[in-house]
């Protein structure tokens, strides 16, 4: 009883340290992010460089798309040091693409919005940690939610519609909110299934993927909650 009780204990330890270093890299992710978006958009030599240049502008996003993909599928068969350069250099270049938000919003909305997402991220994720629910088919629905919006945000770059980009917002917003609980539940999934005795390099890899998911759910509920709630300058 007691073996069993101390394996319980060490199971739990191994769980808790490996979700700490899953949300440490997150905020990691994301204080780069705010950084340097901040720093940017206070250089209008690197604003016109940015924005001013379609190349550029385009060329980042599809870098990221790549980074994005390359760190979720090949995770396994990097170096640990790889995968965790790969989503600094992700979190960097993310905030060079979103460096418009203190140009096109005051800063008291962004700062207002971001406290406010903050509180939504956190609740989500401790329902998706603490919920005995199987959150599987939610975040089956919530993907396809996700297909939906990526598909009429394309269209409405064409049509431009404000309507139809405040419906996507309020619709992203349910979409992200429920894919942080589902994340945040197959993190702890994730985490209970390491087996013991792996070496601190899959550890590492694990919570980058982990903090790599969690990161890309706070950005774009941020991004929505910010089109609703932002003020424009």
């Amino acid at each position: 009883m007691e073996a069993l009780s101390l394996k319980q204990t060490q199971t739990q330890i191994l769980v808790n340290q490996f979700i700490r270093s899953v949300y440490n890299w997150m905020a990691i992710g994301l204080g780069l992010t705010g950084l340097v978006a901040f720093l940017i958009a206070g250089s209008p030599p690197m604003l016109n460089f940015i924005f001013r240049n379609p190349l550029i502008f385009y060329g980042l996003i599809i870098f990221e798309l790549v980074l994005v993909f390359t760190i979720s599928a090949r995770v396994q068969r990097m170096q640990a040091t790889t995968a965790t350069a790969l989503f600094i250099l992700y979190a960097v270049l993310n905030g060079a693409t979103l460096s418009f938000i203190f140009i096109v919003y005051t800063s008291s909305s962004i700062t207002s919005t971001l406290f406010i997402c903050a509180a939504t991220f956190i609740a989500c994720s401790v329902y998706g940690m603490t919920t005995k629910r199987d959150l599987t088919s939610l975040g089956g629905f919530m993907a396809m939610g996700l297909i939906g919006i990526i598909i009429a945000s394309v269209v409405n770059i064409f049509i431009r519609s404000t309507g139809m980009s405040m419906i996507i917002s309020y619709i992203g917003v349910l979409v992200f909110v429920g894919l942080t609980a589902y994340d945040t539940q197959k993190l702890k999934t994730m985490a209970l299934s390491q087996p013991d005795g792996l070496d601190a390099g899959v550890l590492r890899k694990g919570a980058i993927l982990g903090a790599l998911s969690l990161y890309l759910d706070f950005i774009n509920l941020f991004l929505m909650l910010l089109r609703i709630l932002g003020n424009r300058n």
